[in-house]
């Protein structure tokens, strides 16, 4: 009986559902931004900034990147795996990260009410560094080299703040800022 006292005593506190619901929905968030990284930065770079209906660009990202797998995330992240932006290990992140966000994506309630237990808090800072491992490579392989701006300029991972993690770090600070009080 106390053990359905302590799951609605749960169920009834809004400051605890509150957390758990800001916390699931940044995870989910986060996970969009991973998603993008490992996604998109390809296919802009391959793609994107050409002609819209330029084939041979197109072509080139189905051949290098989309043959290499059904799924675009799993053909990126082997894509990203030869490239040594990414390791065997950081695969095997990604997959407990996706794990985790199909629970809080396809489970939600059941997870805010405490039914369905998960481990998305401890991988949320393990999310948070693999995308910035990406963003950094991007950033050090790609965007400096081809910026004549940096032409000169020793760039070194210290010295990178990628977007997508401050925009991370806003959405957190934001969300999990104490709300002012008004007398």
């Amino acid at each position: 009986m106390s053990c359905t006292n302590t799951k609605l005593d749960e169920l009834l506190n809004p400051d605890l559902l509150r957390a758990r619901l800001i916390s699931a929905s940044l995870y989910l968030a986060a996970y969009e931004l991973l998603e993008n990284s490992i996604v998109e930065r390809i296919k802009i770079f391959l793609v994107i900034g050409f002609e819209v209906d330029n084939s041979a660009d197109l072509a080139t990202y189905r051949d290098e990147v989309l043959s290499r797998n059904k799924s675009p995330i799993y053909a990126s992240l082997s894509w990203l795996l030869e490239q040594n932006a990414i390791t065997k290990g950081d695969l095997k992140k990604y997959e407990a990260i996706k794990n985790c966000r199909n629970v809080v994506a396809h489970e939600m309630t059941s997870v805010i009410v405490g039914e369905v237990k998960t481990d998305y808090l401890e991988q949320f800072p393990i999310m948070i560094a693999l995308l910035k491992k990406i963003e950094t490579w991007w950033i050090l392989n790609v965007d400096v080299p081809t910026n004549p701006e940096f032409d000169g300029v020793n760039v070194t991972e210290v010295d990178i703040m990628p977007g997508p993690v401050i925009v991370l770090q806003l959405l957190l600070n934001i969300a999990l800022e104490e709300p002012e009080t008004t007398n």
